[in-house]
């Protein structure tokens, strides 16, 4: 599923102009025939981040295996995003990244979310130009 997402994720325009890196953690629940069911954030650096994300999660409908004898499972994902450091000789990034950081809105979960039977997949790497 690694590479799906890397494949499946298209950076929005306003995350590299922001050059916006950070991490994103998703919780959701796949049915008996892998469809999401419900999809919650627990936490992002930034609103920004999640939106491409959500929408490749969309796309991978039915992908998800339900282990035996349970109607519904839970699975935690998380996305960590940066962007690929630029050629040497191009503007440094760094004004950018600062001013993102000062501006960013984080996404955080307030409250106690229950978990029960829950699968912690593999984080997915997500690099993007921002040249």
């Amino acid at each position: 599923m690694t590479q799906f997402f890397k494949d499946s994720i298209a950076v929005s325009p306003e995350i590299i102009k922001s050059k916006a890196t950070g991490t994103v953690v998703f919780k959701f629940t796949a049915d008996q025939k892998g469809t999401i069911q419900k999809l919650v954030i627990y936490y992002a650096d930034d609103a920004i981040l999640a939106p491409p994300l959500i929408e490749a999660l969309k796309k991978s409908n039915h992908h998800w295996v339900v282990p035996d004898n349970e109607k519904s499972h839970d699975f935690i994902l998380s996305f960590a995003i940066s962007f690929n450091p630029p050629a040497q000789g191009t503007p440094s990034p760094q004004k950018g990244v600062y001013n993102f950081y000062l501006k960013r809105k984080p996404i955080l979960s307030m409250n106690q979310v229950p978990l029960d039977n829950v699968t912690l997949l593999p984080a997915v790497l997500v690099k993007y130009s921002i040249d």
